[in-house]
């Protein structure tokens, strides 16, 4: 498998975990966001979104969306499983993560914080839009959080949702987000980063990673 990649990216940082909790490999191809080679006609004829993460399989296929791409390996690679048996606690996983999939990380990535920078804002105010969304979303997923001893969020293993957050919490943290006010989150996320699957896909490990600007 071919995994398109972008080391800051967190929806490219969300499939690394996945992988690395299934034991799977991916021949890493970065793909650098800030110099557009996301919108090349070679890259946009595999996702015509140019975006990151891509997943090529090994016959070809083409996989997009981190959400369907780790849907994917759950399903054609069951154990670990990455959602509960239960019914009810995988409604509460989906959820979680998708507070931070679909309603955070979408409306502060890169596409976003450009586009506020072309209608005038200067970079303290897109600074500062990024950072009030990452407040806003860990707060709910803070919220969301089960009252138990558990070391991960719904469970005594991974699930979407750890998948989710920790690269949330390191994007808030790259906005200047005191992300010490989500104390349980941070017990989560200190679980996860005894893992080496959490360990390994953290972006200052990856083949294309920069010094931060």
């Amino acid at each position: 498998m071919k995994l398109h990649s972008y080391w800051r990216s967190s929806a490219s940082w969300r499939v690394r975990i996945a992988l690395g909790l299934k034991g799977l490999r991916a021949e890493y191809i970065p793909q650098h966001l800030r110099r557009g080679d996301q919108h090349s006609t070679e890259y946009l004829a595999l996702n015509p979104q140019g975006l990151v993460p891509t997943l090529e399989l090994d016959d070809g296929t083409v996989l997009t969306q981190s959400l369907a791409i780790i849907a994917w390996l759950d399903e054609t690679h069951p154990d670990p499983p990455l959602l509960s048996p239960d019914p009810l606690q995988r409604a509460r996983e989906r959820a979680f993560a998708h507070v931070i999939a679909c309603d955070t990380h979408p409306v502060q990535n890169l596409k976003v914080l450009r586009a506020l920078r072309r209608l005038g804002h200067d970079q303290e105010a897109v600074t500062a839009w990024a950072a009030d969304v990452n407040v806003q979303g860990l707060t709910a997923c803070e919220a969301m959080l089960p009252h138990n001893a558990d070391p991960f969020c719904f469970g005594a293993m991974p699930s979407i949702a750890d998948i989710c957050l920790v690269p949330q919490l390191g994007n808030a943290r790259r906005y200047g987000v005191d992300v010490q006010r989500f104390s349980r989150l941070l017990e989560k996320e200190s679980a996860c980063q005894l893992l080496p699957a959490f360990a390994d896909a953290a972006p200052e490990r990856q083949p294309d990673a920069e010094e931060p600007a």
